[in-house]
């Protein structure tokens, strides 16, 4: 059936700003830049997952105008989830270079059940997390499930 995920969508309302922010300061590269006339097909990925790509997708169908800034307010609002969690082998580390970089973020570096891990919105409002992933097998509390949900 299926072998892996290939592309995944995230939108954005501008895509040269996202060129300059995912390939500039996150450290993708740029997989395809096409104009197919009615829209830009621009795919990014991970040097080190080539096979994996993001496209970076401008809200809109043909005909569909209301829709797309009905997608267009979400986005800007930080309404439509997770675009995507990135692993690194030093969370911290990461989190202090993308600063220097001018990486705003959400939250800082915290200790996990899972690993350490930190959270930023790209320029559209995209949700991103960076996860240096725990060794060994992960054990979740109620302390920690209560924590996520605010109970």
């Amino acid at each position: 059936m299926f072998t892996s995920i290939a592309i995944t969508s995230v939108f954005v309302l501008d895509q040269d700003e996202a060129l300059d922010f995912y390939v500039g300061k996150l450290g993708f590269e740029v997989q395809d830049d096409v104009d197919m006339g009615f829209m830009r097909w621009l795919t990014i990925a991970l040097p080190s997952e080539p096979q994996r790509q993001l496209v970076l997708e401008v809200p809109g169908v043909p005909g569909g105008a209301e829709i797309a800034a009905a997608q267009r307010d979400l986005l800007t609002r930080g309404a439509l989830g997770v675009a995507c969690i990135l692993n690194t082998e030093d969370c911290r580390g990461t989190y202090e270079a993308l600063r220097a970089k001018g990486v705003e973020f959400t939250e800082e570096p915290q200790e996990q059940p899972y690993g350490i891990d930190c959270a930023l919105r790209d320029p559209f409002g995209n949700h991103v997390r960076i996860t240096q992933p725990a060794q060994g097998p992960v054990e979740i509390t109620q302390a920690d499930k209560d924590r996520w949900s605010g109970a």
